[in-house]
């Protein structure tokens, strides 16, 4: 009885590894990893302008801003009609917020981390609203650079 005790129990450690190494050599299931804030995709349906607002809304939650969300939304509208590709007449301010061309790297080194794996692209609606919106967020900055909170 010991002896096929024995062998069973070898068996079964044998067909557990076994199953492990099949198990291992399998691809895992691909799921997005969300390394930063609002990366979320558009979903089917969705328009890019109600993706814009829910990044935006996004935003604003982790980092308040004068006026809150309608302010930002109000903002991004009048900038961009809440078009992450939108540009200027003369080129010189892009994305959502428009942010200038010549600000755009200093501004994105200071308002983003690394390990949050954002597209260094200003026309970008996820990095141009994160940018944007900290840089809101920043009390010696607030909405100034956009001319302050007036939305008319």
């Amino acid at each position: 009885m010991i002896g096929r005790a024995t062998t069973r129990t070898a068996r079964a450690v044998v067909a557990t590894l076994a199953a492990g190494v099949v198990l291992a050599a399998v691809p895992a299931a691909s799921a997005h990893h969300a390394p930063g804030p609002c990366d979320f995709h558009r979903k089917e349906g969705v328009t890019v302008r109600q993706h814009s607002r829910d990044q935006i809304g996004c935003a604003v939650d982790k980092w308040k801003v004068p006026g809150g969300v309608a302010v930002a939304l109000c903002i991004a509208r009048r900038e961009s009609g809440l078009l992450p590709w939108a540009a200027s007449g003369d080129g010189m301010n892009k994305g959502l917020y428009q942010q200038h061309v010549n600000y755009w790297d200093g501004n994105y080194d200071t308002f983003t981390r690394s390990s949050w794996g954002l597209s260094r692209r200003i026309l970008s609606g996820r990095t141009n609203t994160i940018v944007s919106v900290r840089m809101a967020h920043d009390p010696d900055i607030g909405w100034g650079p956009w001319g302050g909170r007036a939305c008319d």
